[in-house]
């Protein structure tokens, strides 16, 4: 039995946490789903984005689905606060081309391991209308400790067995100086890994015209984040981007994309970026089989291009293709 965390959040957050939800009452395993608030709703209903029963619920559980949450202005982010709660400090963003989706490149498969906690979305802004400062944190023990993380994903993926440093140490010699500095002397322990290290910008421009060059991708918060977005436009989008966030004790799973509350409510919200965070709880939990299934089953659904959501050119709706993912599962 496993105990799950389902935070919701706003607008198309709840309806892909439905598929989520659907599809894990469907397999042959048990869950009890223990159920928390977050977000612009939730702010307006509690006065807080993140109420503290919310984050009593999710530590005590196994690990954590989130939705999505809509900005609430003058409030601190619900889901960045969540993972500094839960000292959630490695997220990761599987990349990955699929067939039957347009890519910039055919065979694109890596990985961006982002530290979550430190950089400038500490969220340290101070000052008055004339001048505001944000500080950007950077700690030696955070930079090993995610360093670590992608170089142990790197021998467990198998593939080119290679990570990349991307930082801006020629301008923020300081603090991406401590970035790079950490990444090298982790990658002592690690001779089999092969390694390389990149200034953000010129990164930014290599994953346009090499994208097949990267294994494992490791940075800074800020960094990190826009280099996710941008490689998701790679491959078709927000909607095929899961990502997890893992701690030493708790893990947070969540679809890369936000509330949409353009189309929220009329059910053609695209599931696989759920789902597929989904399948990333389940292989962090252990049942590493049934995590291959349902990331082969998207696979299959979309290279077969019958049963699609409009954001991938098709016409069906949330549940349909939640349901011919469910069917090649099981």
């Amino acid at each position: 039995m496993y105990d799950i965390a389902i935070i919701s959040g706003d607008g198309i957050g709840k309806e892909v946490m439905e598929s989520a939800e659907f599809l894990l009452d469907k397999l042959d395993l048990n869950f009890n789903f223990k159920y928390g608030e977050a977000g612009f709703e939730c702010f307006n209903k509690n006065g807080t984005t993140l109420p503290e029963e919310t984050v009593k619920i999710a530590k005590s559980c196994d690990a954590t689905l989130f939705g999505a949450s809509t900005s609430t202005p003058g409030q601190p982010s619900p889901i960045i606060n969540l993972r500094k709660k839960l000292n959630a400090y490695a997220n990761l963003r599987p990349i990955k081309s699929y067939k039957g989706v347009k890519s910039i490149k055919d065979n694109i498969d890596f990985i961006i391991v982002r530290e979550n906690t430190e950089g400038l979305y500490s969220q340290i802004e101070y000052g008055d209308d004339s001048q505001v400062i944000a500080e950007r944190v950077i700690t030696r023990k955070a930079s090993e400790k995610i360093s670590d993380i992608a170089f142990k994903l790197a021998k467990r993926r198998n593939k080119q067995k290679k990570v990349t440093c991307v930082h801006k140490s020629n301008v923020l010699k300081k603090t991406d100086g401590v970035f790079k500095e950490s990444f090298y002397n982790i990658a002592k322990k690690y001779p089999e890994v092969k390694t390389e290290d990149f200034y953000v910008d010129a990164t930014a421009m290599y994953l346009i015209t090499n994208p097949q060059n990267f294994d494992v991708i490791v940075s800074t918060n800020l960094f990190g984040d826009i280099l996710s977005d941008e490689s998701a436009g790679l491959v078709g989008g927000l909607g095929l981007a899961p990502s997890g966030n893992l701690g030493d004790e708790n893990a947070l799973f969540e679809p890369v994309h936000g509330s949409a509350p353009d189309i929220a409510g009329k059910g053609i919200a695209n599931p696989c970026s759920m789902i597929l965070s989904t399948a990333m709880m389940l292989d962090y939990l252990g049942e590493k089989e049934t995590a291959l299934k349902i990331n082969k089953a998207v696979e299959n659904i979309v290279a077969k291009g019958k049963v699609l959501t409009p954001d991938l050119g098709g016409k069906a709706k949330t549940i349909e293709m939640t349901e011919a993912i469910l069917k090649e599962v099981i």
